[in-house]
């Protein structure tokens, strides 16, 4: 079987991330099962004016958010991970619970329980006890949480230097070889 990733989009800012995490996995040729909730939607348009086709043309598979009969919503169907990206408050606290009201939190539910990669990019920004909690949960459950956090050791020039760094770390969670993140050798 080739290599097949579920992404979900979220409704948290940072989309540009999940559409930068698409252009890599369709450069790899690596086939990507895409899902976006009604926020994730609205966000994607207003960060970075794309859309419905959009997502379409850097996707093999595209979802509507209500499709609870997709594919990607069974165990049966074999995938090698997935990526939440950007992962919303609300959307990490409806996996936490097992509370599977959408596609996204469904498709994420599946992949916890089929001891798959779960990688959960949550920005939002300040955490209460309450989401650190619930951050936890996810972890023991066996989720990676990977915030967007810069990372400054690469010397970062653009913005898309920053962006590239992260979904090379999101990549390297889900086993997928890269050349987006400079690896650290050690001081010079």
């Amino acid at each position: 079987m080739a290599t097949r990733i579920v992404v979900a989009i979220s409704g948290a800012s940072g989309s540009i991330y999940g559409i930068r995490l698409l252009e890599v996995l369709q450069e790899l040729g690596i086939e990507t099962h895409v899902v976006a909730s009604s926020a994730g939607m609205v966000t994607l348009r207003q960060e970075t004016s794309l859309g419905m086709a959009d997502l379409e043309s850097r996707s093999d598979v595209v979802y509507r958010a209500a499709d609870i009969g997709a594919a990607i919503a069974s165990g049966s169907f074999r995938t090698d991970g997935m990526v939440v990206v950007p992962c919303s408050v609300r959307t990490m606290s409806e996996i936490a619970s097992g509370i599977t009201s959408s596609l996204v939190s469904r498709a994420a539910d599946v992949t916890l329980k089929e001891r798959r990669p779960l990688v959960l990019c949550v920005r939002e920004t300040p955490l209460h006890a309450g989401h650190l909690d619930t951050m936890t949960r996810l972890a023991n459950m066996g989720a990676f949480i990977a915030p967007p956090v810069p990372a400054f050791y690469t010397r970062p020039e653009t913005l898309d230097d920053i962006i590239n760094h992260t979904v090379g770390r999101l990549l390297d969670h889900l086993g997928i070889d890269n050349k987006l993140v400079e690896r650290w050798s050690g001081t010079t």
